[in-house]
């Protein structure tokens, strides 16, 4: 039962409408540097974010950003900064899969097709690498043994950095959120949004949607965009005083 709430809500996750504002394909083109300190920093920016995605207040956190089911049952109201520590260290991937659908529930952000095949390509990765330690170590092959090491070490490498570019995707978001480089920042909204474990279908919230309809450009008088009645033509104008009005010779 609970895992088909989970699934219904991946499923609700996917017909969000907002794009993130910079896929995993070009997050190393837009910020190199937090990229390169993601990739070996991992759980630091992972702690980093997550706080900062909980608006630097504490009071908000939840282990696993209350998608997980230990979450809300580890003492995280007495010492949340020691929990966060311990999640971003001993649970590293799911710190970085939480502060993501606590962004993309807040926001209503779907992942984007070639998102999720990167970070599909990820997760196959490692079963098949793991697939090979298990075979090598019944067979006993040296080379098979070589081959698994070799695959292990590719898995691992995709791994770190599917995970930096996704914390740095986050970061972008986050700079958006901000108004780093939009109009303006936005409001920090109540603490029942910031988590929506509990809730089958998310209130509408994120980013306000673009405007509705299209503006058409100033046109020659007498012009009727399609679809719309004619104008009314302008109401007849009294002569001109010592005239006599119309139809006076008839």
């Amino acid at each position: 039962m609970a895992s088909q709430e989970y699934m219904d809500k991946m499923q609700i996750r996917q017909n969000y409408r907002n794009l993130w504002h910079t896929d995993l394909v070009r997050t190393i083109q837009r910020d190199p540097p937090y990229c390169c300190l993601a990739f070996w920093c991992g759980p630091c920016v992972s702690y980093m974010l997550r706080k900062r995605a909980l608006y630097n207040d504490m009071s908000r956190y939840t282990c696993c950003a209350g998608y997980m089911p230990c979450s809300g049952r580890c003492g995280e109201s007495k010492c949340p900064e020691f929990c966060l520590c311990t999640e971003v260290f001993l649970c590293f991937g799911n710190s970085v899969a939480s502060t993501r659908f606590l962004l993309q529930d807040e926001f209503n952000i779907q992942t984007t097709k070639c998102d999720n095949c990167i970070i599909g390509f990820m997760f196959c990765l490692q079963q098949i690498a793991c697939i090979f330690s298990i075979v090598a170590m019944i067979v006993g092959s040296d080379e098979i043994q070589e081959a698994s090491q070799l695959l292990s070490c590719l898995a691992d490498m995709v791994y770190c950095t599917v995970c930096a570019c996704m914390q740095t995707q986050h970061k972008i978001e986050m700079d958006k959120r901000d108004g780093m480089f939009g109009p303006q920042p936005m409001a920090v909204p109540p603490v029942q949004q910031m988590s929506r474990i509990d809730q089958p279908i998310p209130p509408a919230a994120g980013y306000p949607p673009p405007a509705y309809g299209q503006a058409y450009p100033p046109q020659a008088p007498g012009y009727t965009a399609p679809g719309y009645p004619p104008a009314a033509y302008p109401p007849a104008q009294n002569p001109p005083a010592g005239y006599p009005p119309p139809g006076y010779y008839r």
